[in-house]
């Protein structure tokens, strides 16, 4: 199983560079940066690090097709893998907290994304790109300076729709927050896509939190408050391990969990605590340091079900997270 990171992308260049040089010496496989409606922006944010690094792969998580032009973010990404030599990546998605910000509406979500990931993947060195479809057209796009091996395109996918036009056309999916079970069902069922293509690397990638401290309570904490990012609000993930009743209370203050961080809390009147931490235990990698193994063991489950990546968000003291998954959590999943 690859591991990679998920950085705050509001973090300066010059801290992303710092972070991710210390990655790539751990043996981290990709570096990402959420785009975030308050983050700075991540093409740029990489820039320096895709210099100074020299194998690691880095990328943004997850831009999608309707706050952005595909041929928009397409320049981006060839831009930046020129910049690391040919080791940029790229996630298309159908939404994100930008949609809800810009007042945005994704219509037609999977077909967008679709023409956004065909057009992403049309593009090849010398040669000009034309495209027709329903929702984009291009004329006459030509990078003719492209020099570098084409980057990879995955999908962020967790629903059958998204799922199966991801296993015709992208190098693999990433899911969100899910747990394994769902992930063999998810696994199996983007294979059965795979039969009719021949895709030999695509990949399995799953986005989750990590938050191992010195100090438990505060890793609680930061991932009780950031639960509104986790893919929270899809009751066919909750109810794996919540009662419907359960999961009512959480829908029902929606609003709530969202502001958390903006209001730096973790509790919500009306919501028990007891509730939030079943959230944290079921979508997350939290605890106390000392819980490594633990965590490792649940990475090792996920691998069982198929999962060949992970992509491990860090907040808090990020430079620590990476010296411990580096020296504990790489060497125990990459050759299991």
């Amino acid at each position: 199983m690859r591991i990679g990171l998920i950085l705050d992308s509001r973090l300066s260049s010059s801290k992303i560079t710092e972070l991710g040089l210390l990655a790539e010496q751990y043996g981290v496989h990709t570096i990402w940066l959420a785009s975030y409606i308050d983050s700075r922006e991540p093409f740029t944010n990489l820039s320096q690090l895709a210099l100074r690094s020299k194998h690691i792969k880095l990328g943004p998580i997850a831009l999608n097709p309707f706050d952005t032009h595909p041929i928009r973010i397409l320049s981006g990404l060839l831009t930046l893998n020129e910049l690391a030599d040919g080791r940029a990546n790229v996630v298309i998605g159908g939404g994100g907290e930008a949609l809800q910000s810009l007042n945005l509406k994704p219509l037609r979500r999977v077909k967008a994304v679709q023409e956004c990931v065909e057009i992403l993947k049309s593009i090849s060195k010398g040669n000009t790109l034309n495209y027709d479809g329903e929702i984009f057209q291009i004329n006459n796009y030509n990078p003719f300076w492209v020099k570098q091996s084409m980057p990879k395109v995955y999908v962020a996918a967790n629903k059958p729709q998204m799922l199966k036009m991801s296993s015709k056309l992208s190098d693999g999916i990433m899911m969100s927050d899910l747990p394994p079970g769902i992930i063999k069902n998810k696994v199996e069922e983007v294979s059965d896509h795979l039969k009719v293509r021949e895709a030999n690397d695509f990949r399995f990638n799953n986005f989750m939190a990590w938050a191992l401290y010195e100090d438990k309570e505060k890793a609680m904490n930061e991932a009780k408050q950031w639960l509104g990012y986790r893919g929270l609000f899809r009751r066919w993930v909750i109810t794996s391990f919540m009662s419907d009743q359960e999961y009512d209370v959480i829908e029902s203050h929606k609003k709530e969990i969202y502001q958390m961080p903006i209001l730096k809390t973790s509790s919500i009147p009306g919501v028990p605590d007891i509730l939030l931490e079943k959230l944290v235990d079921h979508l997350t990698l939290t605890g106390h340091v000392s819980e490594v193994d633990q965590k490792i063991e649940h990475l090792l489950e996920l691998k069982q079900a198929g999962l060949t990546d992970v992509a491990l968000e860090l907040r808090e003291d990020p430079a620590a997270s990476i010296k411990l998954i580096g020296e504990k959590v790489i060497p125990a999943v990459k050759y299991a």
